[in-house]
């Protein structure tokens, strides 16, 4: 079917703007493979479904952002192997030798012209996955949500990291961005091997306007955690598409926090393909619209396609001052997911009139045995609980940072490494004194 006229135009403009990069023939295919999956799908437009709370045009313009950035030094305690991307470029002088026990990492522009690489299976197929045509299972139909940026991704990104765990990771592995205000396009892989286990970081801001996708492959009995988070440069688009797929009793956990930045859409899919496998994805935000425009959306999509799976997703936003939250979360249990235990929560403390809290929790269920359950929320901090606390000589700047902290505990909680956790709570508590 062909796409409207305007989507047509700005997908033929977007894909002039970008020539295929030069690459070897494995990814060389895989680029023109996504380049017509998004001539097919288009460009997103702000009448789409999973684009009505959100402008795309943040990402569809031409004109990027100015921002500039410095590294971000959150995880520094736990001593990670840190690798360094300025603007989407990778900074090999102010990155540590990769060179680390049980893990292999590279990067994909060294790589595209091996032709015997196990980045051929994996780069853009998650994202393909989710961008396919409609797939049929007995008298039912399941269509996927358009993912038409992650595509762009796959076929423009001329740079990631490429780690690969062979056994238990003892290091975590964090990637620090830095930005100058440029463009960053950058698309990361992770394969977790049967019985590995790997933390992954993410720190800092990739570019003034950047689109980076991670597809994460963890096999059976494998362990992934990550970590992404996205210090307060205001003026700046940010998009992260994050593709993951489980093995049998393998488990899976993402968090991600955000605190301020004019555009960030935080995209998810998820697809549990082993029985007995853990998915849990997480994260807030801190948004202060005094500092500028602040706008954060968090969309995910998890597909139960495996027996006895569990499932979480774990969302509050902190807003003042005119901040705009998003949260769109599904949860798709396919006939035969039997035994799924889903959750799904996304909650607002709205900490003003101004501010506002737009939700979309889904629940698509074909299964007869689940466990499977959403909420979402909104409401202002507790008057009550305030009083007591300034009744008993709290300052009331104090107290109100600890009842935000007290709402964003559940999602905290599901930060596992309780080390990697107090780091991040004490970036939140420096970034409330603020």
């Amino acid at each position: 079917m062909a796409l409207p006229e305007a989507r047509q135009d700005l997908t033929e403009a977007v894909l002039a703007a970008h020539p295929l990069p030069e690459a070897g023939p494995w990814l060389t295919q895989a680029r023109e493979a996504a380049r017509l999956r998004l001539a097919a799908l288009g460009m997103p437009m702000g009448r789409d479904e999973y684009w009505k709370f959100t402008r795309p045009d943040a990402w569809t313009g031409a004109k990027a952002h100015d921002a500039s950035s410095e590294a971000s030094r959150v995880f520094d305690a736990a001593a990670p192997l840190t690798l360094v991307f300025v603007d989407g470029v990778f900074d090999a002088d102010a990155s540590d030798d990769t060179a680390l026990e049980h893990v292999k990492i590279e990067r994909l522009a060294d790589v595209s012209h091996t032709d015997l690489h196990w980045a051929k299976a994996l780069y853009g197929v998650l994202e393909a996955s989710a961008n396919e045509a409609p797939r049929v299972d007995g008298a039912r139909l399941f269509k996927p949500v358009a993912r038409p940026l992650a595509a762009l991704n796959t076929a423009t990104a001329e740079d990631g990291l490429l780690i690969h765990a062979t056994g238990a990771v003892a290091r975590p592995i964090r990637i620090s961005y830095r930005s100058g205000g440029g463009e960053a396009v950058l698309h990361h892989l992770v394969k977790v091997d049967p019985g590995a286990s790997l933390t992954l970081l993410e720190e800092g801001q990739p570019g003034g306007r950047s689109n980076v996708m991670l597809e994460a492959d963890i096999a059976e009995t494998g362990t992934f955690h990550h970590l992404r988070i996205q210090a307060p440069e205001q003026d700046r688009a940010t998009l992260t598409n994050l593709f993951a797929r489980t093995g049998v009793e393998s488990t899976f956990k993402s968090f991600g926090f955000t605190a301020n930045g004019a555009a960030t859409r935080n995209e998810a899919v998820l697809e549990i393909l082993g029985d007995n496998a853990v998915a849990h994805i997480a994260g807030g935000c801190l948004g202060d619209g005094a500092r500028g425009k602040f706008h954060h959306d968090d969309t995910v999509y998890i597909t139960h396609d495996a027996v006895n799976c569990e499932s979480r997703q774990v969302f509050k936003k902190v807003l003042r001052n005119g901040a705009v939250g998003v949260f769109q979360g599904k949860i798709l249990v396919q006939p035969h997911a039997q035994k799924t235990d889903g959750y799904q929560i996304s909650q607002s403390l709205l900490l003003d009139d101004d501010s506002q809290f737009l939700a979309k929790p889904e629940l698509e269920i074909y299964a007869d045995d689940v466990a499977c359950s959403h909420g979402s929320t909104s409401g202002a901090i507790d008057e009550e609980a305030l009083f007591y606390l300034r009744s008993r000589g709290v300052p009331r700047k104090t107290a109100e940072n600890l009842l935000t902290l007290s709402f964003l505990a559940e999602a905290l909680d599901e930060i596992e490494d309780a080390e990697l956790a107090e780091m991040v709570l004490g970036q939140i508590e420096g970034w409330l004194a603020d």
